[in-house]
């Protein structure tokens, strides 16, 4: 191979390392407590959910075999389907190998060259990735900020064929989130699609654990809902939901991610199938999930923290210092806790942070030790 390719490789993975960006796959230690997954409910581990994923193994085999137009398309992948379209109140819906794909496929496919596609500033990289590479024009609005989105509306509404507005519901390195009734009201004075990322809303938020849309009862408003089967429901996969018939029949017609791809494996959706069902339930869980998350708030006196309403599992640290952050992680790593260490380009520049992820097995003793763990930081 080209000694040139290698060079132009090697100068870029240093300017990496140089500002403390380079990252590599590492086995991480079993640590006691792990506060860096996305398993909310710690149902990867549930005897209900493995035997689930066995049964499913045992009927169907241990892949799917071929790609869902193929013969990829099995009757667990149709239950699971109907489960979802149950769960979130829509009438038809798509199963896709992951998150990233799902939204590749919505965000790239669904926007023409006469639309235009009004993003939050801090929506996911698949989405971000996914504009990109589509037709349709897009701006990003201030992260959070309803009224800047209302003055793009405003200014952008009539000059488009189609707008849509896109946003997660819990930001997946903030924690934080829109307010979802405020966004959907926007509607009535400027028509708009809006598709809203689910993953780590599902199973925290509602009374059946819908999501976001759920809490602030406007599942019906949510235009496109993407969601993932790999974060509260314990297993892998996403899942794309609507009320619409053409847009699936669109997707499922244009949507390489879909088409050509090997179909997830039964014993992927027997486990989603599942926690899904333990997730409707878990009203009890949920509430505890909440309180914990609104405790550690108030045990690290971030001001603002306590106030949030529906306070996320997802707590963010901001150091802004990759080396600082990779340290204290390592230092926590140590102590036998595991957390996130997030760095650009995950994040903005100037923003590197620890990201600690909450889940219904942590305890309240165990927060606070953390909490003392970090004070000193955090008074620095």
């Amino acid at each position: 191979m080209s000694e040139q390719f290698f060079k132009r490789l090697e100068n870029e993975l240093n300017i990496i390392r140089e500002n403390n960006h380079f990252r590599e796959v590492q086995g991480y230690p079993e640590c006691k407590i792990n506060l860096c997954a996305n398993d909310y409910f710690q149902l990867r581990r549930d005897a209900r959910v493995i035997e689930g994923a066995k049964i499913a193994c045992e009927k169907y085999g241990t892949g799917s075999g071929a790609s869902p137009l193929l013969s990829g398309f099995l009757p667990c992948h149709q239950s699971l389907l109907d489960q979802l379209l149950n769960w979130k109140h829509k009438t038809h819906g798509m199963l896709f190998n992951s998150g990233f794909m799902a939204n590749q496929a919505v965000l790239k496919h669904l926007p023409g060259k006469n639309d235009i596609v009004l993003a939050d500033k801090l929506i996911h990289h698949s989405i971000a990735q996914a504009l990109l590479q589509g037709t349709a024009r897009f701006k990003r609005y201030h992260h959070l900020d309803l009224e800047h989105l209302r003055e793009l509306l405003e200014t952008h509404h009539k000059e488009y064929e189609t707008v849509f507005v896109v946003t997660e519901s819990i930001f997946s390195m903030d924690g934080d989130y829109p307010d979802l009734k405020k966004l959907v009201a926007l509607k009535q004075d400027y028509p708009f699609i809006l598709i809203l990322d689910e993953a780590h809303g599902t199973g925290v938020f509602g009374e059946t654990g819908g999501g976001l849309a759920e809490a602030m009862q406007v599942q019906n408003q949510v235009d496109i809902l993407i969601g993932t089967l790999g974060k509260s429901l314990a297993s892998m996969g996403a899942y794309v939901l609507t009320d619409s018939s053409t847009i699936i029949d669109f997707l499922v017609n244009r949507a390489g991610e879909f088409i050509y791809s090997t179909f997830l494996s039964p014993a992927q959706v027997g486990s989603a199938e599942t926690a899904l069902k333990i997730l409707q339930a878990a009203q009890e869980e949920r509430r505890y999930l909440q309180e914990i998350s609104r405790s550690f708030r108030k045990i690290l006196k971030i001001n603002g923290w306590e106030e949030i309403l529906y306070p996320s599992p997802i707590i963010p640290l901001i150091i802004g210092d990759p080396v600082k952050t990779i340290e204290l992680r390592n230092n926590l790593l140590q102590h036998g806790i595991m957390v996130g260490a997030i760095r650009p380009p995950t994040v903005q520049p100037q923003t590197s942070r620890l990201r600690i992820s909450l889940h219904t097995g942590i305890k309240l003793q165990t927060l606070e030790m953390l909490g003392e763990l970090l004070a000193p930081w955090i008074k620095s």
